[in-house]
C-alpha cells in the first residue's frame, strides 16, 4: 500500500495509521527477529538510505522532537553546557529530569531546543540519541526492534521501512 508522504508528516495521521496497523507491524518485527543479524542490517540500512534519499524531510516533520525525549548522557550535558555557555548543573536544572530508568531526559516536549521552523537551535551539539535517530541505520539492528516498534507511530521513515518489509 502506498502512503502520501506529506500526510505521514502529520503526527495525528501517522499515529492513527500506525495504530490501525499495530498487529501487522508486530508480526513484521517478530519476523525480523528470525533474520541473521548481518542480513537484517543490510536490508534495513538499504531501506533507510533509500527512503531518506527519496523524499524524507525531517524539517517538515520533527515529530520526534515534538513528542519524545532522547536519553541524555553526561557527555551530552557537557556539550550542551558549552554550547549554551552555562554550567552542566544549570543544564540539568533548567532542561532535564531523571526518568524511571535513571536516565536524563528533557523536562518537557517539544524539545526546548526545537525552533518554530523545526530547526534545532543546538544542532551541532545535539545529544547522541538525536544524532542517531531513528536508529534504522545502526549496526546490530536486531537489538533495536523494541525502539523501532515505538518509533513506527512517531517517524514517517520508520513507518515506511516497516511497511515496505511487511509488503514484501
Amino acid at each position: 500500500m502506498q502512503y502520501n508522504q506529506e500526510k505521514l508528516y502529520d503526527a495525528g495521521y501517522l499515529r492513527s495509521t500506525a495504530a490501525g496497523l499495530k498487529k501487522a507491524h508486530q508480526e513484521v518485527l517478530k519476523k525480523l527477529k528470525t533474520f541473521k543479524p548481518g542480513y537484517l542490517d543490510a536490508k534495513v540500512h538499504a531501506l533507510h538510505y533509500r527512503i531518506f534519499e527519496e523524499d524524507t524531510d525531517c524539517l517538515k516533520c520533527a515529530n520526534c522532537c515534538k513528542s519524545i525525549s532522547p536519553a541524555i548522557t553526561d557527555k551530552d550535558v557537557h556539550k550542551l553546557s558549552r554550547a549554551l555557555l552555562i554550567s552542566p548543573g544549570e543544564v540539568v536544572a533548567k532542561y532535564l529530569l531523571t526518568d524511571k530508568d535513571g536516565d536524563y531526559i528533557f523536562r518537557r516536549q517539544p524539545c526546548p531546543f526545537l525552533g518554530e521552523d523545526n530547526y534545532c537551535t543546538v544542532y551541532e551539539n545535539r545529544p547522541k540519541a538525536c544524532r542517531e535517530y531513528p536508529h534504522t541505520n545502526r549496526k546490530k539492528f536486531y537489538q533495536l526492534l523494541e525502539i523501532t516498534r515505538r518509533n513506527i507511530g512517531v517517524c514517517p521513515a520508520v513507518f515506511r521501512i516497516v511497511e515496505e518489509i511487511r509488503n514484501e
